[in-house]
Parts: structure tokens; sequence; C-alpha cells
């Protein structure tokens, strides 16, 4: 449905958005590749609705600048940017058929009806949607009126698809069939789409790339598993990921055998190589992040190097999520998560011998937040 010439760069220049007093987007210098799902994620009141509002023409940058494939559309109309935008209340019109839902910003535009006719009957293939043309968005079901919305987009054939927490309103099992919907969808168009979502595993799904927001500041932005494994910085690694990153305040010591994580009751060993790195100074304040799935019960992989990486914990809650469990367990008043295999057995207030995998372990600067790296 796309000329193999036609591109789709969407750049953003040191943009910046104030609503009164507030700036809600501080500085945003991003660039969108073409044909690229690009999805931006943070928490509610980070940025990501009005980084979409600005690139539909919706909202105005306070300053900064916005361009599509080199061309500069700060000052252009909605309608003369060739984007197209999905809401996540898919604002159907109740009285209109499906048909009609999808013809509509086609028919205000002046298109003929045999290039409307076309263009739905292409979409709606494409989407699944042959056979509901004819009934009304309140005698379909949820993710067929998502559908509906991205088709009525699907038929302007813009440069950019803009999608604003479209699946947000879809029940667990519907999601997770919408997204393998939405790439097959993209990578039928060949077209570019910047996704927004809270849901860091939708992010992680759909992405080509992810961009991290929080408080209207670009964190990172990355590949989905570059960004889980090398996190630039103490938020993005706490937010990428469920369960979270567990989290330990601690000092380096040095010893005679090596540099020491050393937090409340907790000393932990770094490997070896890491004495190599200038910045890992004794009596450096640091924050230790450890993945739940690098804890290990040391009854249960009996073969892992034990020596100098060993908790000793209670467990103190058991959840079980099917195809694995959830423990948080006490470590001296430290609570941490740990993923293990869904048939271990555990109850609550056992006592369990942790091994941490220290060669996956991260460092974070106390006083900043940035990672330390640790790659020799």
């Amino acid at each position: 449905m796309r000329s193999e010439d036609d591109m789709s760069r969407v750049q953003f220049v040191n943009v910046r958005k104030t609503f009164g007093k507030t700036e809600v987007i501080k500085g945003l210098s991003l660039d969108v590749r073409d044909r690229e799902y690009f999805v931006l994620v943070g928490p509610s009141g980070s940025g990501k609705s009005t980084v979409l509002r600005l690139v539909a023409g919706l909202e105005s940058p306070t300053s900064g600048e916005i361009l599509i494939d080199g061309r500069p559309v700060t000052n252009l109309r909605p309608r003369d940017r060739n984007v197209a935008m999905v809401f996540q209340s898919y604002a159907l019109y109740p009285h209109k058929t499906v048909r009609d839902n999808m013809a509509f910003g086609l028919e205000v535009r002046g298109y003929t009806s045999r290039e409307i006719d076309s263009r739905v009957r292409e979409a709606a293939d494409v989407l699944k949607l042959a056979g509901l043309l004819d009934r009304l968005p309140s005698e379909i079901s949820g993710g067929q009126q998502q559908r509906v919305a991205l088709g009525r987009a699907i038929v302007q054939k813009p440069r950019v698809f803009l999608l604003d927490e479209p699946l947000s309103n879809l029940d667990a099992q519907l999601r997770v069939q919408t997204r393998t919907e939405l790439l097959e969808i993209q990578r039928y168009l060949k077209t570019t789409m910047i996704h927004v979502t809270h849901d860091q595993t939708e992010a992680m799904t759909l992405g080509d790339r992810l961009a991290v927001l929080t408080d209207g500041c670009l964190q990172q932005v990355a590949r989905p598993l570059e960004l889980y494994r090398y996190p630039v910085n103490r938020y993005t690694a706490g937010f990428i990921g469920s369960p979270k990153m567990n989290f330990i305040e601690a000092v380096l010591r040095e010893r005679a055998d090596g540099l020491w994580v050393e937090g409340g009751k907790l000393s932990l060993r770094l490997p070896p190589r890491e004495r190599l790195g200038a910045t890992l100074q004794p009596g450096l304040e640091v924050t230790l992040g450890v993945r739940p799935e690098d804890l290990h019960d040391r009854v249960f992989q009996p073969t892992l190097d034990s020596e100098g990486n060993t908790i000793v914990a209670l467990v103190r809650n058991i959840e079980p999520v099917g195809p694995e469990t959830y423990l948080t367990v006490d470590a001296g008043g430290l609570r941490m998560v740990m993923r293990v295999e869904p048939d271990t057995p555990y109850q609550e207030n056992q006592p369990v011998e942790i091994v941490v995998n220290m060669e996956r372990a991260h460092l974070f600067s106390k006083e900043t937040g940035e990672r330390i790296p640790l790659e020799i």
C-alpha cells in the first residue's frame, strides 16, 4: 500500500512544550527512522501523548522544530502533514456503519465514491473487517472497534501512523492478540508507526526501538533487549522489566580478594574484572541492581559458584503466575523479589540461601543515578 520511494522519518530537534508555567516537554531531540515501529513508553504524565499531538499538529511546540523526511512541519496545519492518529477511545461515530466510519475522512476531503470504496475494501481486507462493513460500532467487539479506528487511518494512506494507547481498552487476552495484528499490519503497510503506551510489556513486544520518557525528559532510546540489559540509569532499569529490578543501597569496599559491595548486612563480591574500572573506587556510594531472574536458590542450582555472592533470606510471600513463581524474600530487612520455577515447593518464613549472579548485576551512581559500566 506504500511506494518504495516514500519516506517517513520523523525528527524532533530540541523541542519544548509549555502549558502556562508548566514545561511538559523539556528539550526533546529524537529521530524516528523510516518504516520503524517506534514506541514511546513512560508513566502517566510523562509527556508521551503530547509528543504525538505535536507530530499530528494538534499542539504547537513552544520552541524547537519537528521535521518529517527532513521537511519542517512545525507550522503546517494537521491536514497538510499526511499523518493519521488512532486515539485510545477509538472515537467512532455510533450512528455510522463500519464502512461509513472508515470512509468519513475521505468524504470530507472530496475523494470520489469509487476511490473511497476501493480504499475501504482494501483496508477492510487487511484488517479482517470485510464481513462487518454494514454493522454499527455497538454491534462489534472492542477489538474490532479498535481495528475500525485503525482502518479509518489506513484509508488515508498517511506517511506516519500515531497510536495513542490503542490497546488500553482491551482485555488482557485481546491485547496480546491485537499486538500481533498491529505488527502484521505495520509490516504490510511498510510505514512508520509511533505508538504511545505506559505498559512496558506492550512496549517491549512491539517496538523496533523504545524511547523511555519521564517528566518530559528523554531517558534512553534503544532496542528492547539492549534497554533491558544495559539501562543507562536507575530510572530506566526500574521501569523496564517485570517484576522490577531489585535495588540495594551500598558502598564499595576493597578487601584482599577483590572489590565488594556492602549494604546493610549484605556483602557481595564483584567479578575480578571490575577492579579495572577507574570509577570503581573504595568508598564510592552506589546502588546495586539485580533482576529477579538473577537470584537463584542454591539448593536447586548446586553447580553455581556461590563464593562471595550468597545471601541468606526468609520467604515472605509466594506469588504463582502460571509459568513461573515470584518470591518476595527478606534478607536482614531488605526485601527482594526472585523468579523461580512454578513447581518448586516453598512455604512462608522458609529460609532460603540465594546465589546472586554478579556477572549480570548493575551498579548505579548514588549521586547521579547513572549506570556505571562494568563491561571491559
